[in-house]
């Protein structure tokens, strides 16, 4: 078990990635927490997503990003060591399976590398589906 020296939280994966402290309470509190360079990539991600379903309420849902419409969960971003993650759903990155190739990706869950520019025509395009496709 590894546990981590900021927040004290045990994990069987060494080094693994989580929300330290306490739970954000809005989206801008999630994305002030993170280094300037996330910030900067978390802004983009998030305005792609405003513009692709602006009737979305935006929220913090598994103390991450989300946007849902009448208590049904659509999207949600995060940021990782590493990448930015990108969780529209399985059947979502089903959908965006030819064009999502490029990325690591896996069972709803898309990672975009922090060091690469961000994709933000599939990010909204995706986000636009998960709104179409949506229970609601």
């Amino acid at each position: 078990m590894w546990k981590c020296p900021r927040c004290g939280r045990q994990f069987k994966k060494t080094g693994q990635s989580h929300y330290c402290g306490e739970k954000p309470k809005n989206v801008d509190e999630y994305i002030a927490s993170c280094d300037e360079h996330m910030r900067t990539l978390l802004q983009e991600v998030r305005q792609a997503i405003r513009e692709a379903i602006p009737d979305a309420e935006e929220t913090i849902s598994w103390s991450m990003p989300t946007y849902r419409r009448r208590k049904t969960n659509l999207i949600h971003f995060a940021a990782a060591r590493n990448h930015i993650g990108i969780y529209p759903g399985s059947e979502a990155a089903e959908a965006f399976s030819d064009r999502v190739q490029a990325y690591s990706h896996d069972k709803g869950t898309i990672r975009i590398p922090a060091a690469e520019p961000l994709p933000l025509a599939l990010i909204h395009d995706i986000a636009v589906w998960c709104g179409e496709h949506s229970e609601n």
